[in-house]
């Protein structure tokens, strides 16, 4: 969310609070199909109020769309964009689960992982591109805990990952 926003989110007409829906058709975003599971595992996992995410990947159906390591073959931008379309994913799994992101109350924690190369120490700023979208959507009194880090795992090419827990 640019730094000059609002703390609360208000409507088109700022005569009450907006709500995550109505942010996202303000904002013109427009929630891909929610992807399918790679393997065996459900998605999303409800407990009580809690929701769990899997990993979300960057990907437009099953296709991935951002392959490679941050500082090899992709640079911050493109990270902090896999990192945002990854969310769009988690969002997109939300709402299929709840019916409405409106039913959202809280998130409580983002988990990033960085597929990254050599010695780079720029996955916050990759990170950024999740939490900013979350942000946009709920608001910055919904800001969730954070935690991100890195791998050089060979088979972890994919650019970012996003896990959500609302």
């Amino acid at each position: 969310m640019n730094a000059d926003s609002k703390d609360k989110i208000l409507s088109g007409d700022g005569s009450r609070l907006a709500t995550a829906e109505q942010r996202l058709r303000e904002l013109g975003i427009e929630l891909p199909a929610p992807p399918e599971p790679f393997g065996i595992y459900a998605e999303a996992v409800q407990t009580g109020s809690l929701l769990f995410l899997t990993g979300m990947l960057p990907t437009v159906g099953r296709e991935a769309k951002f392959i490679g390591r941050l500082g090899e073959e992709l640079d911050v931008e493109a990270c902090h964009e896999a990192a945002r379309l990854a969310a769009l994913n988690g969002l997109a799994v939300a709402r299929q689960h709840l019916g409405s992101l409106d039913k959202v109350m809280r998130i409580v924690r983002l988990g990033v992982l960085v597929a990254t190369s050599g010695d780079v120490r720029e996955q916050p700023r990759v990170a950024d591109g999740a939490s900013e979208l979350l942000q946009d959507v709920f608001g910055k009194e919904k800001n969730p805990s954070r935690l991100v880090y890195g791998g050089s795992e060979p088979s972890a090419r994919r650019a970012g990952r996003a896990g959500i827990d609302f």
